[in-house]
């Protein structure tokens, strides 16, 4: 695709990868095909190379966005399946990125829309606030029917729409207790063969915190120290998602730092996490901290000693205790693990030697509906994503649900009554932790 930047405009480094990224673009449309909003509302503007087209203009004539393009670029779930068809190598995650912040930046959004944003920016990275918000949801759920719906043609929901979304997505029960606080070590079974340091993520905290014990239960049954690293933030994945790239670059910063100490102080082998989305970002620091001259070089780093937990597992040799096979698992793969980190195969490898029988699900490619914040403020999509996305669950027949990501985990679970659990939770099973919660 041709640019037309000045050089002035190129002497910006966000611009000059902007124009790399759109020169790399060949206009072929084989991303519309696996673009989830693309599939549903059909509409040129609502695929990859449509948005990249509104991107590149908004970019080239250095000018705020109108309405309409923030309507479509706000619908992109970057979920990154365009990344993962393009033969070109385009990366659209980058411009993406780089378009809401200009947004963020430019665009004067409705109040309402604002002030959400602004409770979404505040609480969700924040465990604590997390879990009162989740207890008054919890309250307000049977109170959801009362909210007024959103007109059909709305360009985009309505406040109430959103309010209600946030309290369907709220637990039914009571939230378990707080996991292990930042600064624990849990020392390594027998003869210590590793040290990690494991992400102890928001939202993951409050919601599920038997994710981050199965994976210490496993992780230390094998020999290996886990850290939870204190200090730790919010890996910025919300904010960042969201344009708010002041925040999201602050969060990197802090960690970059404490794990870098961390390391340096008892030796990593890994950063490990069980939450891919929040994975995706991390292991993406060392590009957003690219010209921070002193965070630069240890954002690289970190970067490099970013995991996967089912990347690292892979590294292990796993004592299966007992064999699950007659239990059918439906493998969901998170966007942000099969197209942002191009993971497809491991965790079901592990948990097919682990003893389960493991199918796999039509149209795997397309998001659940997730996808950070999405499922907030774009409900009906969201709705009909997931709702897709539990169908096709269905004709595999499966006895439960494994996925590695709290986000699709939340979504996919709030449309099916078939257990969903982390994929580590079965592997920890199948290697002598607890049974997870299966009905």
């Amino acid at each position: 695709m041709k640019s037309e930047f000045t050089l002035a405009q190129l002497a910006d480094p966000d611009i000059a990868v902007a124009d790399k990224i759109l020169r790399a673009c060949v206009h072929c449309g084989f991303c519309t095909a696996t673009c989830p909003t693309y599939v549903l509302l059909g509409d040129e503007l609502d695929s990859p190379r449509g948005r990249i087209y509104l991107i590149k203009q908004m970019l080239e004539k250095d000018q705020a966005p109108t309405s309409d393009v923030v309507k479509h670029i706000d619908r992109c779930l970057s979920c990154l399946s365009c990344m993962t068809t393009c033969p070109s190598g385009v990366h659209y995650m980058h411009l993406v990125d780089q378009a809401r912040v200009r947004i963020e930046e430019t665009y004067q959004r409705p109040l309402t829309d604002r002030l959400l944003r602004a409770v979404l920016a505040y609480v969700l990275p924040r465990p604590r606030e997390f879990r009162l918000a989740m207890t008054l949801a919890r309250l307000g759920r049977p109170f959801k029917a009362l909210l007024p719906a959103s007109s059909a043609s709305a360009p985009t929901p309505s406040l109430w729409r959103r309010l209600r979304a946030m309290l369907e997505l709220a637990p039914a029960a009571a939230l378990p207790p707080p996991g292990p606080a930042g600064g624990s070590v849990f020392p390594a079974q027998g003869e210590r063969r590793g040290r990690v340091a494991l992400l102890q993520g928001c939202a993951q905290q409050a919601l599920a915190p038997r994710i981050n014990q199965a994976a210490i239960n496993l992780l230390t049954r094998h020999g290996i120290e886990v850290v939870l690293v204190r200090d730790e933030q919010c890996c910025g994945a919300l904010t960042h998602h969201m344009g708010q790239d002041a925040d999201a670059l602050a969060r990197a910063r802090a960690n970059v730092a404490v794990w870098t100490a961390e390391a340096q102080r008892g030796g990593l082998d890994a950063i490990l996490v069980t939450t891919s989305g929040c994975g995706t970002v991390i292991k993406d620091y060392g590009h957003m901290l690219r010209e921070d001259p002193q965070y630069a070089a240890p954002a690289a780093a970190v970067s490099a000693m970013a995991k996967d937990i089912s990347e690292y597992l892979a590294t292990l040799e796993l004592s299966v205790q007992a064999k699950h096979d007659d239990l059918v698992v439906a493998y969901h793969s998170a966007c942000s693990l099969q197209h942002g980190q191009k993971i497809t195969s491991i965790p079901k490898e592990l948990l097919s030697k682990s003893g389960f029988v493991v199918k796999d699900i039509p149209e795997s490619h397309l998001c659940c509906g997730s996808a950070g914040t999405y499922n907030i403020l774009q409900p009906d999509i969201a709705m009909r994503l997931r709702d897709r996305k539990v169908a096709n669950i269905a004709t595999v027949k499966p006895d439960v649900i494994a996925a590695g990501n709290i986000g699709c985990m939340m979504q996919i679970a709030s449309g099916t009554g078939i257990p969903v659990v982390h994929t580590v939770e079965l592997l920890d099973w199948a290697t002598g932790g607890p049974r997870p919660g299966l009905n």
